[in-house]
């Protein structure tokens, strides 16, 4: 029998690397890594782990055109992700291009897809949270980031739309705010988990950014905080159940404030919560999420049942077994 292989694009990052390892835990080591594998702090995200090829993003589609793998499934998790990079034409070639022709070789190979789509999309949060197709055309993204991740839906939705080919299932997933192990590389943009669990061990207490708008107090920005362990999960659900192709929300459905995400973590570490207030960065104050709340009813609706951690539960397991000890997933 020849071999089956999954493609993990993104695989030395955050989410990508914890997918990897929890395909492993579930007896799939006939791996394809893709990533841009030169980044020593993103080493060991994939130490211990089984995988029978990595190949570097840039030669992937040459690669696949040589080498012809039998390929089952795809997870495009790889992405550029950083929401202060404010130029468009870097998102644009690697969130959208680079997405459109994983789109076009999933479709051309019939092979299922799932791809990372973002929260980000959802902008101010003024037309809601909702992961209905309609809704992506109506959005106004706050960041070039955004912006190239809801230009990808909308292309997907077009290509349907209009009877084009696509892959035999696809989904693309609104991540909400992701944290938990696997995320020590990515410095400015590691969650305020990660952030405060390091200013707690340095200087014993926790700064947050102030609100700059009046209907929110100090600490009381509200975010949809989603544990890395229920999206792998979500991930390998859909990979097994395969249900109706579309983009779908992957948070907890329940928004918390970062004041409660504080101290959480303080709790985790068994300490007294200490909390300063800083006036947050002008160049971030006009594109800062206050609210979000992903609308979970569509996966549910699809057969989803598992239960997602609490703020709580996800956080303290990730400061005792992880950030306390620097370990992996």
């Amino acid at each position: 029998m020849n071999r089956q292989y999954i493609v993990v694009t993104g695989a030395a990052g955050f989410i990508g690397s914890c997918l990897v390892g929890f395909l492993n835990q579930h007896g799939h080591t006939d791996l394809i890594l893709v990533d841009e594998f030169g980044d020593a702090a993103k080493e060991p995200n994939l130490a211990g782990k089984t995988y029978s090829e990595k190949v570097e993003r840039e030669v992937f589609f040459d690669w696949l055109g040589t080498r012809k793998p039998a390929i089952s499934f795809v997870f495009h998790i790889g992405a550029r992700t950083d929401t202060t990079e404010f130029d468009y034409s870097i998102h644009e070639r690697l969130n959208v291009e680079y997405s459109r022709k994983i789109w076009e070789y999933c479709t051309k190979q019939g092979i299922p897809l799932v791809y990372a789509s973002s929260a980000a999309t959802y902008g101010a949060g003024e037309k809601g949270y909702e992961d209905r197709h309609d809704l992506p055309y109506e959005l106004k993204p706050l960041n070039p980031y955004g912006v190239s991740k809801n230009e990808f839906d909308k292309w997907a939705l077009d290509e349907v739309a209009k009877g084009a080919k696509a892959p035999p299932f696809w989904a693309g997933l609104k991540f909400f705010n992701v944290y938990g192990p696997n995320e020590y590389h990515k410095g400015r943009m590691a969650s305020v988990i990660f952030h405060s669990f390091n200013q707690i061990k340095k200087d014993g207490y926790v700064k947050l950014f102030r609100s700059h708008r009046p209907d929110y107090k100090d600490g009381q920005q509200l975010r949809d905080f989603v544990y890395v362990k229920d999206v792998m999960k979500v991930c390998y659900w859909l990979m097994e159940n395969r249900p109706a192709s579309g983009l779908y929300n992957l948070g907890t459905g329940k928004a918390r404030s970062f004041e409660d995400l504080v101290k959480a973590t303080f709790a985790g570490l068994d300490l007294p919560a200490r909390i300063e207030y800083i006036d947050m960065p002008e160049d971030i104050r006009d594109k800062y999420q206050y609210f979000t709340e992903a609308k979970m009813e569509k996966l549910r609706s699809v057969g989803y049942k598992n239960a997602f951690h609490s703020l709580e539960e996800g956080v303290i397991d990730y400061v005792r077994n992880y950030l306390a000890k620097k370990d992996y997933l």
